[in-house]
């Protein structure tokens, strides 16, 4: 094959690629800059936005105040809880799903899937009906003669939907690594001796570690931006990032300050789950030798 005939073949890859490319910077790369842009610009209550003028007060005020280190703080924790949560359910529950056999591996898969068909919104409607003070969790206590207790509006309610609503991020990527898994490794481990506990911590769980890690940067991320469980849940007092994102924006007005705390949670995700991927990464390299 000639040299022209490789660079032509190299360029129709490239436009083949384009239509992917545009749709890319499109959604994602210029809103982002845009935002980054307006999260420098001047705003002012009398005047509104000065898109002329740029200034860096968001990101000292950012800086500066312990009410933005708090809900950051929350909303980290709440996050990393949720992602602990999701394994500690999600781990074994999708080993216990590849060990099925027909039908009932499907069954069980659609089970799983099918929330994800239903809105989020619709979701935590749901758990606000079941937490409220006379849902159905308050009215069981009292039938057993406990006494009603404030489950809505706290970090309770907005993990334990936030979980409800991760887990299948968590359960599918293990899953996928676990139909990898030759079973006769594990049948050989057992043949020589070695307990299911073992057999668990030193064949399995190695090799679906690149599943788990994969879980866990999705469930964490999408928890650290959730939006509508906090708001709906966790209501005025257990503010999260994106619901003072919303405040900003449509309560303040001040776009800029909301892309400023916009672009401080995408970095700190970025830099926390980069760090948590390294980490994983290099201890499951270890451990494969």
């Amino acid at each position: 094959m000639s040299t022209l005939a490789v660079i032509h073949q190299g360029r129709q890859g490239y436009w083949l690629s384009a239509p992917a490319l545009a749709l890319y910077f499109g959604l994602l790369v210029i809103p982002l800059l845009l935002t980054l842009v307006l999260s420098f610009n001047v705003f002012d209550y009398s005047s509104g936005i000065n898109s002329d003028a740029y200034t860096f007060d968001h990101y000292s005020s950012l800086l500066g105040d312990p009410y933005f280190y708090e809900i950051f703080l929350r909303t980290f924790w709440i996050s990393a809880l949720t992602t602990l949560l999701c394994v500690v359910i999600g781990v074994p529950e999708a080993y216990i799903l590849s060990r099925m056999g027909a039908p009932w591996r499907s069954i069980f898969l659609i089970l799983i899937l099918t929330p994800l068909l239903i809105s989020v919104v619709v979701r935590a409607f749901g758990w606000s009906l079941l937490l409220g003070a006379d849902g159905l969790v308050n009215q069981t206590l009292q039938a057993f003669g406990g006494s009603p207790m404030k489950l809505l509006y706290t970090p309770f309610a907005v993990v334990i939907a936030l979980v409800h609503v991760m887990l299948p991020f968590m359960i599918i990527p293990v899953w996928t690594s676990l139909q990898k898994l030759d079973p006769a490794a594990e049948q050989a481990a057992l043949s020589l001796g070695a307990s299911h506990l073992t057999v668990m911590r030193k064949v399995v769980l190695p090799q679906i570690m690149p599943g788990v890690l994969s879980g866990t940067l999705i469930v964490f991320g999408l928890a650290a931006s959730s939006f509508a469980i906090p708001g709906l849940l966790g209501g005025r007092r257990i503010k999260m990032v994106a619901t003072l994102i919303y405040d900003q924006y449509l309560s303040e007005l001040n776009w800029p300050m909301g892309a400023a705390i916009a672009v401080a949670l995408l970095l700190l995700n970025l830099l926390i789950m980069l760090s948590w991927n390294r980490m994983i990464e290099g201890r499951y390299k270890k451990s494969l030798g």
